[in-house]
């Protein structure tokens, strides 16, 4: 695993990545007073991506993957402001009252555990209410009932899990009236990102700071053996974008490919091959739209399987052919097409002058990039073609192509996405347009 930059480290993790040496001076100059400060510091502890942010904000939402250490990040920022602040009056919304109290009040990074004993709140379960010493009160609630939220008055609040939140809209606007005491109300709303219509609003708000983050950031905390299962797992899958990378994965009306599907059609090995084809969208300039490379092969079983998306982007003429040619004999293609729309015969030149080998045929395209993929994304629906592994670029493309026409995904067009359909266009739908020759 690659390590973090220095920047993105705690106090504690930078002392970690010390010599022995250094660290034993370090702890040398220490009293004992201070070491044992040290368990309970959220500034040593703390990555500086799980701090409060600076400024004039409203809300903090944290949109992190599991484990990023989003839970801790809440509960020390409530600490911080009831150990500090005196008779403070706080609300602590989970998406149900027993997940509150499970993970907010009573779980390993909840606020009972991160106290320290000398300022540890009295937990009174019965009455769903927290209280320490210096008079600040906290009191729980459920998102799953709304109307419970009427009627308080709170200085701040923390929001768990946002994104389960049955009735994310109603208990968020309730919660948010009751913030009106004191002269700076706030809340921070931890969660792991789903495209619901709370999260969207919240991102469109002025008054919101976004943290994200993945949870391989908080992999000085966490055993690499789940690391390492839930990368090969989910890496690269939709479900891994959202639950590890905290990627807020939306969806967009009348897309030619629903991720859903996408997701369905996902397989981690392949059978064996018969015709191997690489699709090539070609940039129309230099330095401007990416080159779509992606290679995708015919299995014994004539299902299409996407092998790989060796797309390349800001190269030259020079740069994206050097990448084709690496392309196909990596992968042993049978054959290259080629989109000859954006320059002709030149394309054709530089992928010959990159490798004279190259088994190159090029196409033109009659229609619009959404009109061309409609009779791949139907090989799809039918159960014809697979993904092996995940391709994060590729399928975000592929879920902006709009039927009818239209992109709606990342960057100015669907380059990746387009050079798949000519791959799959080959491998499959030119194969079903063959005459046969049947014996009689």
């Amino acid at each position: 695993m690659k390590p973090a930059p220095l920047a993105e480290l705690s106090q504690a993790e930078r002392l970690a990545f010390q010599d022995d040496a250094t660290r034993a001076m370090i702890w040398a100059g220490m009293t004992l007073e201070q070491k044992l400060s040290l368990v309970w510091s959220w500034d040593f502890w703390a990555r500086p991506s799980q701090r409060a942010p600076a400024g004039t904000w409203r809300t903090w939402l944290i949109q992190a993957g599991r484990g990023f250490g989003k839970t801790r990040a809440g509960a020390e920022w409530v600490r911080r402001e009831a150990e500090r602040k005196g008779a403070k009056r706080i609300a602590l919304v989970g998406a149900t009252m027993a997940e509150a109290r499970a993970v907010m009040v009573e779980g390993p990074s909840g606020l009972l555990a991160i106290a320290p004993p000398d300022k540890r709140p009295l937990w009174e379960p019965s009455l769903k209410r927290l209280r320490w010493p210096g008079g600040a009160v906290a009191q729980l609630y459920s998102a799953a009932e709304p109307e419970s939220l009427r009627g308080g008055e709170h200085h701040i609040a923390w929001a768990d899990e946002i994104a389960k939140w049955a009735d994310g809209v109603a208990a968020w606007d309730n919660l948010t009236m009751g913030l009106r005491a004191g002269d700076r109300p706030r809340v921070v709303a931890t969660t792991t990102p789903r495209p619901v219509a709370l999260i969207r609003r919240l991102l469109a708000e002025d008054g919101t700071v976004v943290t994200r983050g993945r949870t391989t950031d908080n992999s000085a905390h966490l055993a690499a053996d789940f690391i390492a299962a839930m990368t090969a797992a989910h890496g690269g899958t939709r479900i891994g974008r959202q639950e590890l990378d905290g990627e807020l994965i939306e969806e967009a009306a009348g897309a030619l490919w629903r991720r859903e599907l996408i997701e369905v059609r996902r397989v981690r090995t392949r059978p064996g091959l018969v015709r191997i084809v690489i699709g090539v969208d070609p940039p129309a300039g230099i330095g401007g739209d990416a080159c779509g490379i992606v290679v995708v092969g015919e299995g014994v079983d004539e299902h299409g399987y996407v092998l790989a998306d060796c797309s390349v982007e800001g190269a030259g003429p020079d740069g994206w052919a050097r990448a084709v040619a690496a392309a196909a004999a990596d992968h042993g293609a049978d054959k290259v097409i080629a989109e000859a729309n954006n320059g002709g015969a030149m394309v054709e030149a530089v992928l010959r002058a990159a490798c004279a080998e190259l088994p190159v045929r090029l196409v033109h395209a009659s229609h619009g990039k959404a009109a061309r993929a409609e009779p791949v994304a139907m090989l799809y629906e039918q159960g014809r073609v697979f993904h092996v592994g995940g391709f994060p670029a590729l399928e975000d493309e592929m879920a902006g192509l709009i039927a009818g026409g239209g992109y709606q995904g990342p960057g100015r067009s669907p380059d990746r996405a387009d050079a798949l359909v000519w791959a799959l266009t080959e491998l499959m739908l030119r194969r079903e347009a063959r005459p046969s020759v049947r014996s009689l």
